[in-house]
């Protein structure tokens, strides 16, 4: 009786969920009669305005009528993730140094967190309920790691060779409806090539269900230990050259790219970044693909004022990025806004790594501490920063970013109009 339903972590003071007596430590068994069993049916089947819930408490079944009245429910369900069996020879995980908090060494293989937070999975271990689920809850749309259509190849990736086919894996989603967003993390003289071309081709068959393609270098860290190569300037231009052939294919015949380059390859090869246009709706911008140019886009776009500003403004981001960040600076200091911008390289997992979203608080404060004065503005881009406790990949937080710096430390976002907003901050 104990392990019915699922136990209510919290319950947010004054929601309707509070209101209504619910209390941590309830166990939801139902919700106008459909079963609850993790955070996902919650979301769904907590989605009306008048809920009616059976809860277990202490063993005793009790029913509740809850009207939320336009607000949140207020109740907080644990997310017991499912974990990754997959080897993968890229796997970030595996390339990480001992020692960081114990969240970062998670490999997760959930369809649910890939349909709530974009998580990309490889549809290597669905049953045949969770396709049911995802049929039945509409769970669309996915984000899906392909790396190959040859199934040799692609399970010499993942490290599996149990992996079924991906090609089958995707006609089922297909078969029920579902948009799929998918990847390929290129990995040269493996998967890149004629490979790619076969890959692209193959998933342009499932089109609009697989609805776009994101073509991504491999990031090595200097812990990796499988031997993969990376992608260097050279190989990077042959990507291009076989995406934009494929590019120009597909907006030819259905109006639309389909498959996308990240920044990242066009940084790789020193090129410059096609129009906008090219990134349709931007269905992959988290992904790094479109981010840049549509920064530096809205960038150039963005009205500055004139502020007249006490104290001096610092900033920083990677390698990769600062050409374009030092750029928008210039804007700034041509109204005379003392605001200056530093690349920091990466020391804890190596200087192949140059996204900003990387970087240790420790590279941070000894990047910095050169060119910080006492009483300075810190703008920390807000990617550096994965949970909520403001913590870098380190442990370290913001506070401990002030003390060692002796800075006032702030935490913004990667849009331009973040910065500006920011600089108009009073201490």
């Amino acid at each position: 009786m104990k392990n019915r339903g699922v136990k209510i972590e919290s319950v947010i003071y004054e929601s309707p969920a509070y209101k209504a007596g619910i209390k941590p430590g309830d166990r939801i068994l139902s919700i106008n009669s459909h079963a609850v069993r993790d955070a996902l049916d919650l979301m769904f089947y907590g989605d009306g305005e008048i809920l009616k819930f059976v809860i277990d408490r202490n063993g005793e079944e009790i029913r509740l009528k809850i009207k939320k009245n336009g607000e949140p429910l207020g109740i907080q369900l644990p997310f017991k993730i499912k974990r990754c069996r997959n080897r993968c020879l890229f796997c970030f995980v595996d390339q990480l140094p001992k020692g960081l908090r114990k969240s970062l060494y998670v490999k997760d293989e959930d369809y649910r967190a890939s349909f709530l937070y974009g998580n990309y999975i490889t549809l290597t271990n669905l049953t045949k309920k969770d396709y049911e689920r995802i049929e039945k809850l509409r769970l669309s749309p996915l984000y899906v790691s392909v790396h190959a259509t040859d199934p040799e190849i692609r399970n010499r990736l993942l490290g599996n060779y149990d992996a079924p086919p991906i090609l089958s894996e995707l006609k089922k989603l297909a078969k029920i409806k579902i948009k799929i967003h998918t990847q390929v993390v290129v990995c040269p003289e493996i998967n890149d090539g004629e490979v790619l071309e076969k890959t692209i081709s193959e998933l342009y068959k499932l089109y609009p269900y697989v609805a776009s393609v994101a073509v991504v270098p491999v990031g090595l860290t200097k812990y990796h230990k499988n031997g993969l190569k990376p992608v260097t300037k050279d190989r990077a231009e042959e990507i291009i050259k076989i995406v934009e052939v494929f590019q120009k294919r597909f907006r030819k015949k259905s109006g639309f790219t389909f498959v996308y380059l990240s920044d990242e390859l066009y940084l790789k090869a020193e090129k410059e970044f096609p129009s906008l246009r090219v990134y349709d709706d931007f269905p992959q911008i988290e992904n790094g693909v479109g981010m840049t140019p549509l920064f530096m886009h809205r960038a150039m776009k963005l009205q500055i004022p004139s502020l007249k500003l006490k104290k001096r403004f610092i900033t920083f981001t990677g390698i990769s990025f600062y050409q374009y960040l030092a750029r928008f600076m210039e804007r700034f200091k041509k109204r005379n806004i003392p605001i200056d911008c530093y690349p920091l390289k990466n020391n804890l997992f190596g200087e192949t790594i140059t996204v900003t979203g990387l970087l240790t608080g420790e590279d941070i404060t000894k990047g910095l501490v050169q060119y910080t004065e006492p009483g300075d503005i810190l703008l920390i881009p807000d990617v550096t920063m994965k949970d909520s406790e403001n913590k870098f990949i380190d442990d370290l937080t913001i506070k401990d970013i002030e003390k060692i710096l002796n800075v006032k430390a702030l935490k913004i976002g990667t849009e331009p109009e973040s910065l500006l907003k920011a600089l108009k901050y009073e201490d």
